[in-house]
């Protein structure tokens, strides 16, 4: 069973990937940046529990938000469905996929077979749109491949996995809205509210304070890891190219504020993306100091990076601030 013509080209991201092939499916052409703005991705975290080998870094919203948020935004209807019963969640999954639809899946991406980098990661996004008696047909990110293959066990194993930020089977598919949509309304609500959310966050571990307690964790980042040399350059690679922490997402939110600079008419706007274009580079200094500090051992590139992260943080702050104050239509 394959449903032609589903995918996404050149998507960075897992989730906004995954929702982009769906809607597209459904007639609704939207880019990458769009789908994160209007989801109001944009966000940070910084998480270390007992039970974690080494601390986690979040520049988005939790997973499964921005899907929840393009649809409530957009007006689509999103089908979410969740079970315990791995047999139960298959039946969903098929049952969608014969009636021509598509599917997005949250998952563990450590048991995929495409995967060439095995990391636990619960919060992963595919689209599915096809199945024969041993491969799923998947859409992933440019980076893992676009158009890619695993066995069903591997997939049934991803699905069903337990611990951090996983969704046990958690399926969804959407279908597109009737009537015109205000491009310009939505822009304007998406950005306002991911504003307030990242100026006022409830703890200290999100937001702009996250980025700052970031900045006063770092510098122990040597003492606290097992194995300096693997796990400080995995979490500068997460940062760059899986997004967790820092430019992927930057970047991203970036060009959203570009795009809709076209369609809205607003100066606070206008300022948002242009510090945004210069925050976005930052991050990357931030990647490579930590990536070095694990290569060599050398406590002077987490000191450094520190001081970048204590800058992005009141820079965040500043541009959100602008970005809370764009009018309303």
């Amino acid at each position: 069973m394959i449903i032609e013509g589903v995918a996404f080209p050149a998507g960075q991201h897992c989730e906004t990937t995954t929702l982009g092939a769906l809607l597209r499916h459904e007639g609704v052409e939207l880019s990458e940046p769009m789908l994160f703005g209007l989801g109001e991705g944009l966000g940070f975290v910084y998480w270390d529990a007992r039970n974690m080998d080494f601390p986690f870094l979040g520049g988005r919203t939790r997973p499964a938000t921005i899907t929840r948020t393009v649809a409530d935004r957009l007006g689509l209807t999103l089908h979410i469905q969740q079970t315990a019963s791995p047999r139960r969640a298959w039946r969903n999954v098929t049952a969608a996929l014969d009636a021509g639809r598509p599917v997005g899946l949250q998952l563990d991406c450590y048991h995929l077979d495409y995967f060439t980098t095995r990391v636990r990661f619960g919060g992963h996004f595919v689209a599915m749109y096809g199945y024969d008696d041993t491969e799923a047909y998947l859409v992933d990110t440019a980076q893992q491949g676009g158009a890619v293959t695993t066995t069903l066990t591997s997939l049934g194993r991803a699905r069903n996995e337990r611990g951090p930020m996983t969704a046990r089977n958690l399926s969804y598919t959407i279908a597109g809205r009737t009537g015109r949509l205000d491009l310009g309304d939505a822009i304007r609500a998406a950005i306002r509210s991911n504003a307030h959310v990242f100026l006022n966050p409830p703890i200290a571990n999100l937001g702009h304070r996250g980025i700052g307690k970031a900045a006063r964790q770092v510098p122990r980042w040597l003492d606290r890891s097992s194995d300096p040399s693997r796990d400080l350059p995995l979490a500068a690679a997460l940062m760059e190219r899986g997004g967790t922490g820092g430019a992927l997402f930057r970047n991203l939110y970036r060009d959203f504020l570009a795009e809709c600079a076209t369609i809205v008419d607003d100066d606070n706007l206008r300022l948002g993306h242009q510090l945004y274009a210069e925050i976005a580079p930052l991050w990357t200094e931030v990647a490579h100091h930590i990536t070095a500090a694990g290569q060599a051992g050398d406590p002077d590139h987490l000191t450094r990076a520190s001081a970048i992260l204590t800058e992005l943080a009141d820079r965040e702050r500043h541009a959100m601030q602008i970005l809370a104050g764009i009018r309303t239509a």
